[in-house]
């Protein structure tokens, strides 16, 4: 911990003059002595705190510290603050009235801004007073800067945590610098995932990229390892605003909670953490050639000082420690509800020669009944481990789908469709012709009967059997 300090410069300026005259305050003096001893002191060069000059303090100098000590103790030797402090005394009444009006019209301008217009304006002359003094005027006027950029604020800021581990993990991304690899730049997008209320890193990640798919199979990851957060808090890009993220924690029963637009500070804690990591570990991994030579460094720096180390904002425990005591409440890892969360189900049409696209790579079928339907396509975000990315589902039935390979398929027999019966008792013109004669519709055994020999006859007569 740090020693205690003065807390300003007037209270340093006090403990300074009871170094000097402090022990006399506690001596039996018989009369005259007083004098004697403050001669003493006022012959011996002191120097003031912060001050680089040397000097004596007079005997009515110390003789005041000293009555003033015994009367009110180390509160007399402070230093009286001028009544007329931060009131710009080079400024009129008047010049101070439009100041504090300008300001009060406008909270944000800045003191110099202000200063140069009245320059320019004729209303203050050249070296009359500073800037500096503008802003003790508005300091003590509650006027500053970030007091009315507070006060215009419509929404009250709170300083606020998480009741439990596992309640709430914020998500943001953090670029590094590019990497010099083998066949070119490489792009660095540390995707990383805190615990609000431990402080605890429960997913990091060097990525080329930063996309929803990238996002899904990071989640992913964090969820496997650690179990089901309540809540993720993430800002509104693009990474973050798409339906199969929104879809996924649905599915897992995790809130999916978004910043308001333009306002970065309720994500504190991530963006603290990623300054920290910039300045302890990112900023020196510019001679890795790999993402992985990155993310080896990412985990060591994790493992071995992040997770380790006392945190302020932990009243000096550790995220590993305060972890490890509020991770066992999240809900354990569930694998089929976990594969289900991250498929998504898409409409397509299967082409006559039983192919698909999905994600701008083509796909078939190998039952050729579904050539020419709407199907349901079943996809998987990430992989879960069974080897299934993607199938048909059409009547309940799920069916294989698998890349296409024309060579292959070139060299491949024809599987021959089912055989049309030969004799089929249909002939919807000669009923059409005995309905308008009226006359009775044959049975189909006999029309059947009296259809072949005809047509056997016309097939064998030279001229087409008609007469």
């Amino acid at each position: 911990m740090k020693p205690p300090s003065p807390r300003d410069p007037r209270e340093a300026v006090a403990l300074f003059r009871v170094e000097i005259i402090g022990a006399l305050t506690h001596c039996p003096l018989s009369r005259g002595a007083l004098d004697a001893e403050l001669t003493v002191l006022s012959l011996i060069p002191r120097r003031l705190p912060g001050s680089s000059i040397t000097r004596y303090f007079a005997v009515s100098t110390l003789e005041r510290w000293y009555y003033a000590y015994k009367a009110e103790g180390l509160a007399g030797l402070v230093p009286k603050a001028r009544s007329d402090r931060g009131h710009a005394r080079e400024l009129t009444p008047e010049q101070r009235t439009m100041v504090l009006e300008i300001r009060h019209a406008y909270p944000l301008a800045s003191a110099e801004l202000i200063l140069e217009n009245l320059k320019n304006s004729g209303h203050i002359k050249d070296g009359v007073v500073s800037a500096r003094a503008l802003r003790r005027l508005f300091r003590a006027e509650g006027m500053d800067r970030p007091a009315r950029a507070a006060a215009l604020d419509p929404h009250a800021r709170r300083r606020w945590q998480a009741s439990h581990p596992g309640a709430i993990w914020q998500v943001d991304v953090c670029h590094g610098q590019s990497l010099r690899g083998p066949s070119g730049l490489i792009p660095v997008r540390v995707h990383g995932m805190i615990d609000d209320a431990s402080r605890y890193i429960v997913g990091l990640e060097a990525m080329a990229t930063e996309r929803e798919r990238d996002m899904l199979a990071f989640l992913a990851a964090a969820i496997r390892r650690h179990g089901f957060p309540a809540a993720i808090y993430l800002d509104n890009g693009s990474t973050y605003s798409g339906d199969a993220l929104r879809l996924a924690c649905e599915r897992l029963g995790v809130s999916l909670i978004h910043s308001t637009p333009r306002e970065p500070q309720g994500r504190g804690k991530i963006e603290r953490f990623f300054r920290t990591l910039r300045e302890k570990c990112l900023d020196f991994t510019g001679t890795c050639t790999s993402l992985h030579e990155v993310n080896a460094r990412l985990l060591a720096f994790l493992d071995r000082n992040y997770h380790t180390s006392p945190h302020a904002g932990l009243i000096g425990r550790t995220p590993a420690s305060v972890w490890a005591e509020g991770a066992p409440a999240l809900r354990p890892f569930d694998a089929a509800l976990f594969a289900e969360a991250f498929t998504v189900r898409l409409p397509r049409r299967v082409r006559r020669d039983s192919t698909l696209e999905l994600d701008g790579q083509t796909f078939e079928v190998a039952q050729g009944f579904l050539a020419g339907k709407r199907v349901e396509v079943a996809q998987r975000q990430i992989d879960v481990g069974d080897g299934r990315e993607a199938w048909v589902e059409h009547d309940g039935k799920r069916f294989e789908l698998k890349p296409v390979n024309p060579q292959a398929n070139a060299t491949r027999p024809r599987e021959l469709r089912p055989e049309r019966p030969k004799h089929v008792d249909f002939d919807p013109a000669s009923t059409r012709l005995d309905k308008a004669m009226g006359r009775r519709p044959r049975k189909p055994a006999e029309q059947s009967s009296k259809t072949r020999p005809h047509a056997s006859r016309s097939a064998s007569s030279p001229g087409g059997g008609r007469k």
